[in-house]
């Protein structure tokens, strides 16, 4: 097996190098072409009984219109900007990030709606997505994007770009090793991620306005990846815990706009990283020059969830059934509310079985804004939130408390244009935080921050590179260890390291659209978890290396 990943990685390094030694294109933006897709026939039955659907009675059009009134004078302007699945496949066009795009020209906002509720919009394939794959992404679309994938695999299947019903997904492949240090050095860690995803646009298909019907599969098989450098929070974030071969529903929501897109309801089985907390997430402009595309590609695990609420809020793999709303008062202002099914507190596995509304619940509100700052107009965005977990939760050191509280806020903020103007490259910078006030989650404390280049490498437009830092501070007590070595509770280890701090740099080269490979390392000097017997009580410095490729389709 590590003979194939060798031969692997070594094919995907060979071919970014023949595409590295291609002439730079003249214009770094210029939207790629859709891959070849299998034509439709006007004549196919099927489209024939798509397009019959929209003969609906006539009573319905005008609660259609109602529910969203939006005249195409108000049409969003597309952003050509880049892909963030997602963490798989993401586009702006159709899938603006929260916080409404500002105006590059004006100066005023522009009329796409916060990432919450147009990510859960149903994509219009065509031009909204030839923009996808073809720009800088999160390394794990799969935790931080609604909608995954490109689309293609609906267009290989013959479903036309007008049809109302987008299939696509994505895989993601890695294999992380700890050269030195940890809990195993030497050891590999193999990990392997495929998301299906199918999306219905009610209009189209019914004449119903503003409504959009979501489902995804996923399969995750890997490995114990991140204790083998003994690192919590972990430095891979594509194994998050056991179960470690899991076959799941994903997702499965309906979401509805109203009042011209300035409600937004989302109800169902859904991932709440994407709409809360989402650092990733491309900063929404309606200039391609001055955007930020997937804010950083870095794969440690606080870059996709605040550790100070792993354990309580859902998210990958363990998404959770809800309700999300957004609520835009003005164009540069939005206000999201989220209420789950709070289970995963107890070490239920939400993602894998049904609800249970049994008092345990998880809420969560968050308040942001876009904006743009100094001469040269820099975007950037900033968002701040409070969550709860009811029920009666078991803490490390024996007791118990009533439910958690804890709150976070982060922000992206372009730095500095190389070309202002004429492309997108150039540097940006983010940053994180998190507090919460309870002895039954691991992590108490968190902190975080990280800088961003596009495009900066000759020849290789579509690359990035990138470095993050961070630190979590950890709940002391004697039963804190228990989760990582599955042992009963109540079984005594060593504690958790008072904190663990961690550096991770990355290289993010664009093999063809839609294809992805990135090298990252990762340093630790102060590994969370600590042995599980013997004389040694906590871990070396631990030094990783982690190979991934992505693939949207």
């Amino acid at each position: 097996m590590r003979r194939l990943w060798m031969m692997l990685v070594a094919a995907m390094l060979a071919v970014g190098k023949a595409r590295g030694e291609e002439p730079a294109p003249v214009a770094p933006l210029a939207e790629a072409g859709d891959p070849p897709t299998a034509s439709v026939p006007e004549s196919s039955d099927f489209l024939s009984r798509l397009r019959s659907l929209r003969s609906r009675p006539a009573t319905l059009r005008p609660i259609s219109r109602w529910l969203n009134r939006t005249s195409p004078a108000e049409e969003p302007v597309p952003n050509r900007t880049a892909v963030n699945p997602g963490q798989p496949g993401e586009d702006v066009d159709r899938y603006a990030p929260s916080g409404p795009a500002l105006d590059a020209v004006e100066g005023n906002s522009g009329t796409t709606q916060p990432r919450s509720s147009n990510a859960a919009a149903s994509p219009e394939a065509g031009a909204g997505e030839q923009g996808r794959g073809s720009e800088p992404i999160s390394s794990n679309p799969a935790a931080v994007d609604i909608v995954a994938g490109t689309g293609a695999l609906g267009r290989f299947l013959g479903l036309d770009k007008d049809s109302g019903i987008r299939l696509g997904g994505l895989w993601i492949g890695d294999a992380s090793g700890v050269l030195s240090g940890g809990q195993n050095p030497g050891a590999w860690g193999l990990n392997s991620l495929t998301i299906v995803d199918l999306n219905l646009d009610t209009e189209k298909l019914l004449g119903w306005t503003g409504g959009s019907f979501g489902t995804e599969f996923l399969q995750f098989s890997g490995q114990n990846t991140n204790g083998l450098a003994g690192a919590f929070p972990g430095f891979d974030s594509l194994e998050a815990g056991p179960p470690l071969v899991r076959e799941q529903l994903y997702e499965l929501w309906y979401r509805q706009s109203l009042f011209d897109d300035k409600l937004i309801l989302r109800i169902g089985k859904s991932v709440p990283t994407y709409d809360f907390n989402n650092v990733v997430r491309p900063v929404p402009v309606s200039d391609p020059a001055a955007a930020i595309p997937a804010v950083t590609a870095l794969a440690y695990t606080p870059i996709f969830v605040n550790p100070t609420m792993l354990g309580v809020i859902p998210g990958y793999y363990n998404s959770a059934t809800g309700i999300t709303t957004t609520f835009t008062p003005t164009k540069s202002l939005y206000l999201n509310y989220g209420f789950y099914d709070g289970n995963l507190a107890l070490g239920h596995q939400t993602g894998l079985a049904g609800p249970r509304f049994d008092g345990y619940y998880f809420h969560i509100g968050e308040i942001g804004s876009s904006y743009r700052l100094g001469a040269q107009r820099k975007p950037g965005n900033f968002g701040v939130g409070v969550w709860g977990q009811t029920g009666k939760l078991v803490t490390f050191n024996g007791g118990q408390s009533n439910g958690a509280i804890g709150m976070y806020l982060f922000g992206a903020q372009r730095l500095w244009f190389r070309r202002p103007g004429v492309d997108n490259s150039g540097v940006s910078g983010f940053y994180q935080y998190g507090v919460n006030n309870s002895n039954a989650l691991h992590a108490r404390q968190y902190v975080g921050a990280g800088l961003t280049a596009f495009g900066l490498v000759p020849g290789r437009p579509d690359d990035s590179f990138g470095l993050g830092l961070n630190c979590t501070w950890l709940t002391a007590g004697d039963f804190g260890a228990d989760l990582f070595y599955a042992k009963p509770y109540g079984t005594i280890l060593p504690p958790m390291r008072p904190s663990q701090f961690m550096v991770q740099w990355y290289y993010q080269m664009k093999l063809v659209d839609g294809w992805f490979f990135q090298t990252t390392f990762t340093d630790i000097p102060t590994p969370g978890i600590p042995p599980e017997g013997g004389h040694r009580t906590s871990f070396p410095n631990a030094f990783a290396i982690t190979l991934r490729l992505t693939v949207l389709f």
